[in-house]
C-alpha cells in the first residue's frame, strides 16, 4: 500500500497535447494513491523557432551515433534543483527526462540522500530515437526505470540502471470511459472502421488494402498527410482526437484497429486498454502481451496477417451482437484487471518504497 501524503515531485511534460496525454493522467494517478505531487512541467510550451530548431539538430546529430547533448531549453534542470533545496520530497519521478544530465541528478542526490529516483517511459528507451546523451549517462543514477516495453528490462540494466521493472500500460478512468454518443456524435467522428493514432507507413498500408477491398475506413491522428495512397473509402481527417471525442469515437466506429508501432517495437500500447476501456471493440495486432491483456475472440480481436485483418473485419461487421458482447467483456477486463494507471502504479510502488535505501549512496564517486 502506498503511504497516503507521499511527497512527489514529478518532472513531466504534463501540458503538451492540449493537457490531454499520458502524463499528466500518471500524475492524477499518483494523487489518486494518496501522493501529494507537485509537478515542473517539461513542455516547451512558448518556445522560439530558433532555439526548438537547434534542439531539432542536436538530436538529429544524437541520432546518427555522435555524443551531442541537448540543450536544456525549458530549463528542467535549475528548477529542478531549486525545487529541491527548498522543500523535502520523498519521491522523484521523472517522465522521459533527456535533458537532465549526470551532474544535476548528482546535486539532487546530495541535496536530498534519501530521494527515491523513479524514472518512467512508455516509449522504448533502447532506440536511439527516444534516448539523448543525458540519457545515457543518467540512468545510472536512478534508483528505478519503470518501462511498458518488456524488452527492456534487460536492455536499459545493460545502459547501466541499477534496476528495471516491466509495468504494463494503463489508462485514465476519467478520460477513458463511458460516454453516451449521439447519433450527430456517431457521423461527426466514427463509421465501419476507424483507427485513432499518427502515421506510420505498415499502418497506411494496411488500411488502404481494407479500402481497395471494399470496406470504410475513417484515421484520427497526425501525420496522415504524409500517406501517398489514397482511395475513396480512406478518409484521413489528420488531427488528433481530444477530450470526450477520443471515447465517443471509441463507441461511434463499430470496429477501433488496435496497430502497434514497429519502430517501438511495440508488444502492447495505450491504446490496447484504452479502447477497451471506453467501451469500443478493439481489433489489434496479435502478440503475446495483447492476449495476455484480452483473452481472444471473448474480449478483444486480433489478427497476423492484412488477410486475416480483412477477414475478421467484414465477419464482425456483419455480426453486431457478437461485436457488442466483446467489446463488453473487454471494457469489464480493464476494470477488474486494474489496468488503470492507479492499478498499475499499485503494483509496484509499495515494493519501491519499502526498499533498502542505502544503495543511494552508490553513485555518487
Amino acid at each position: 500500500m502506498v503511504p497516503k501524503g507521499l511527497r512527489v515531485l514529478a518532472v513531466s511534460p504534463v501540458s503538451g497535447y492540449g493537457g490531454f496525454n499520458t502524463s499528466i493522467h500518471r500524475v492524477r494517478a499518483l494523487e489518486s494513491l494518496g501522493c501529494k505531487v507537485d509537478v515542473i512541467d517539461s513542455a516547451w510550451g512558448h518556445i522560439g523557432k530558433w532555439e526548438s530548431l537547434g534542439y531539432r539538430l542536436r538530436n538529429r546529430l544524437f541520432r546518427t551515433g555522435l555524443p551531442v547533448a541537448l540543450p536544456d531549453i525549458a530549463l528542467d534542470g535549475p528548477r529542478l534543483i531549486r525545487a529541491v533545496q527548498q522543500t523535502d520530497w520523498d519521491v522523484l519521478w521523472l517522465e522521459k527526462t533527456l535533458t537532465l544530465d549526470a551532474e544535476v541528478l548528482k546535486e539532487v542526490r546530495q541535496l536530498s540522500p534519501e530521494l527515491l529516483i523513479i524514472g518512467f517511459s512508455p516509449d522504448d528507451m533502447f532506440g536511439r530515437h527516444n534516448q539523448s546523451q543525458q540519457f545515457l549517462e543518467a540512468l545510472r543514477l536512478y534508483d528505478v526505470y519503470l518501462t511498458t516495453k518488456s524488452y527492456n528490462v534487460v536492455e536499459l540494466q545493460r545502459l547501466g540502471c541499477p534496476k528495471v521493472l516491466f509495468v504494463g500500460n494503463g489508462y485514465d478512468p476519467t478520460a477513458f470511459r463511458l460516454v453516451s454518443v449521439s447519433m450527430e456524435d456517431r457521423e461527426r467522428l466514427g463509421g465501419d472502421i476507424g483507427f485513432i493514432g499518427s502515421y506510420e507507413e505498415e499502418r497506411a498500408a494496411m488500411m488502404h488494402y481494407l479500402a481497395v477491398n471494399g470496406l470504410t475506413v475513417r484515421i484520427w491522428g497526425e501525420g496522415w498527410n504524409r500517406m501517398k495512397r489514397r482511395h475513396e473509402r480512406l478518409t484521413l481527417e489528420n488531427r488528433p482526437l481530444y477530450g470526450d471525442d477520443f471515447p465517443k469515437a471509441c463507441v461511434a466506429f463499430k470496429i477501433n484497429l488496435g496497430f502497434l508501432r514497429k519502430m517501438n517495437r511495440d508488444l502492447q500500447t495505450t491504446r490496447s486498454v484504452e479502447i477497451p476501456a471506453c467501451g469500443g471493440f478493439m481489433l489489434a495486432e496479435r502478440t503475446q502481451e495483447h492476449q495476455e491483456l484480452f483473452e481472444e475472440g471473448n474480449e478483444a480481436g486480433f489478427f497476423d496477417t492484412p488477410e486475416e485483418l480483412l477477414e475478421k473485419c467484414r465477419y464482425y461487421l456483419a455480426h453486431s451482437t457478437v461485436r457488442e458482447r466483446i467489446a463488453l467483456a473487454g471494457r469489464q477486463r480493464c476494470v477488474t484487471s486494474r489496468y488503470s494507471n492507479e492499478g498499475r502504479l499499485a503494483t509496484v510502488l509499495p515494493g519501491l518504497l519499502h526498499r533498502t535505501r542505502a544503495n543511494n549512496q552508490r553513485s555518487m564517486l
